[in-house]
């Protein structure tokens, strides 16, 4: 399970160089060049690691930090990016949430050193599927579809978390039941399943206009779209 991070920096060839040699590490990469893009690539990706540049249009990277912690996702670690070196600077963006503040001009080396020592401590915690602004976090139990908590069952939890880890395979009713079910003293009908995919797809399902996340596949099974 690859972890994601979300780089957010107005200048282009500082974000691209960041990008490139956080790809070569294996992390998931997302980037955004101003705060109102990163506010919805936030939402759609649910990062583990924001990299965050301070001095952003629209929207600067100190209310950007404010504002996702706000939103109660103290999982999500943030490295704040800045030219300004000034003591009073960097106790400021610690004050603010980051986890760890490193000045520009940086080598990528340091920010790599960085952000594996942050992600040391907190990726653990950060462990999480996505897939277009629905998330789901097994050591927590939580869903997130966008900035919405997902209230689930039990078992509809473990068949989403299930069907996620399984992206664009079909899944048998008879290994759904099988995942769900593993010491069942009854026997399990595939309607069971059916009932608990129809109650799934009405509660992360965006809008009845959206495509379906999980699709049926006629004389088969379900499949989750990625």
């Amino acid at each position: 399970m690859k972890q994601t991070i979300l780089v957010v920096e107005d200048d282009k060839m500082i974000r691209e160089l960041i990008s490139i040699y956080l790809n070569k590490e294996g992390y998931d990469v997302k980037e955004a060049g101003d705060g109102e893009i990163a506010k919805e690539a936030f939402l759609t990706y649910h990062p583990c690691l924001i990299i965050l540049d301070l001095m952003l249009p629209k929207f600067s990277g100190e209310d950007f930090c404010k504002w996702v912690r706000e939103q109660g996702q103290n999982e999500v670690s943030v490295i704040m990016l800045s030219a300004k070196a000034r003591t009073a600077d960097k106790i400021n963006g610690l004050k603010l949430g980051a986890d760890g503040y490193l000045t520009k001009p940086f080598e990528p080396e340091e920010l790599l050193a960085h952000v594996e020592a942050v992600l040391r401590r907190t990726g653990l915690f950060c462990q999480k599927v996505t897939s277009n602004g629905l998330c789901i976090k097994p050591r927590k139990g939580e869903v997130m579809l966008y900035d919405k908590r997902v209230d689930l069952t039990k078992h509809e939890f473990n068949l989403l978390y299930y069907l996620m880890e399984n992206p664009n395979i079909v899944l048998s009713r008879e290994q759904l039941i099988n995942q769900l079910y593993p010491n069942a003293d009854r026997t399990i009908l595939d309607r069971t399943i059916d009932a608990h995919i129809k109650k799934l797809r009405e509660k992360i399902e965006d809008t009845p206009a959206s495509p379906e996340r999980i699709q049926t596949v006629r004389g088969m099974g379900y499949k989750f779209v990625q």
